[in-house]
């Protein structure tokens, strides 16, 4: 049997499911979601692994039109995605109108879809009704000339297994480029780092998401127990008003946002996990060259 190994690339404006999506192909949480717009920074690969094919989703952050130095460099992410993978989906969602943001999208993906075959997705349709999902494949059909169109919706399965038929068809014949039961590459610091941020946005106001950045200083053996593990983690933010926001009433805020990602590093690393998470001021780092490189953009 012929095996494909390659990659696939997922693009869209903010909040479009494409991280959601990435999960439910890769059947693990390896990236993490939000309903605040820009929730991913990195370009996130998560492995699918079938009998004929090794498929590697890249996911990536939204294509937007930058206002922050931070913005830029995300937007460069996602070109310098394209040129490297085999196959992309454009993930528009079935319940929000095709607007100005999405055909900025496609026309940036002109430019590849000679080389590099485009895939239009409907992200989203459990929902909408089923009109609504067939006047959004006919609206997103006249954006762009897409090498195949498909709905799918990632939280009840709906044609995801069919979604991951279609890029593969299109990946080259080739060995397999992970080991088997890898789900991505992403070191687990990184990984870790994430989830802190994921439990820091539930809640906030619309403009602190954008604000929030998460280091992992030190992670290592609880001393004297072998099942757990020391976290040593800082949560920054812009300004002091923003890191009152994030400690809350007498630190509260910061201890369910601790015990939230407490639970889901448990889980990422089956191991009893103990949480030291400091909040910390960063003057307006998502403009300030040097604190972008420190918080590793």
């Amino acid at each position: 049997m012929t095996h494909r190994s390659g990659f696939a690339c997922f693009v869209g404006r903010p909040n479009a499911g494409k991280s959601t999506l990435t999960n439910a192909l890769v059947g693990s949480k390896i990236a993490i979601t939000s309903s605040k717009p820009q929730t991913t920074r990195h370009a996130i690969r998560g492995i699918v692994h079938r009998d004929d094919a090794q498929l590697v989703i890249v996911d990536t952050p939204g294509l937007h039109r930058p206002r922050t130095l931070l913005g830029e460099r995300l937007n460069d992410i996602v070109h310098s995605t394209w040129s490297e993978v085999d196959v992309v989906g454009f993930c528009v969602p079935a319940n929000e109108k095709v607007g100005p943001g999405d055909k900025f999208i496609a026309n940036e993906l002109r430019k590849i879809a000679k080389r590099t075959p485009v895939v239009g997705i409907v992200t989203k349709t459990d929902l909408v009704g089923r009109q609504q999902i067939a006047d959004q494949l006919l609206a997103l059909q006249e954006v762009m000339d897409f090498a195949d169109l498909i709905p799918v919706s990632a939280v009840d399965g709906f044609q995801v297994g069919q979604l991951a038929d279609l890029l593969v068809e299109r990946l080259p014949e080739g060995p397999q480029l992970y080991p088997d039961g890898d789900l991505t590459d992403e070191p687990e610091q990184t990984l870790v780092a994430e989830l802190i941020r994921e439990a820091a946005l539930e809640g906030v106001r619309d403009e602190l998401p954008h604000s929030i950045a998460v280091t992992v200083e030190e992670m290592l053996p609880h001393e004297g127990r072998d099942d757990m593990v020391d976290v040593h983690a800082f949560l920054y933010v812009e300004r002091p008003s923003q890191k009152g926001i994030i400690l809350g009433h007498k630190g509260e805020r910061l201890r369910t946002v601790g015990s939230e990602a407490r639970r889901h590093i448990e889980a990422l690393l089956g191991s009893k996990v103990y949480l030291d998470l400091h909040v910390k001021v960063a003057k307006d780092w998502q403009r300030d060259p040097k604190q972008l490189r420190r918080l590793g953009f």
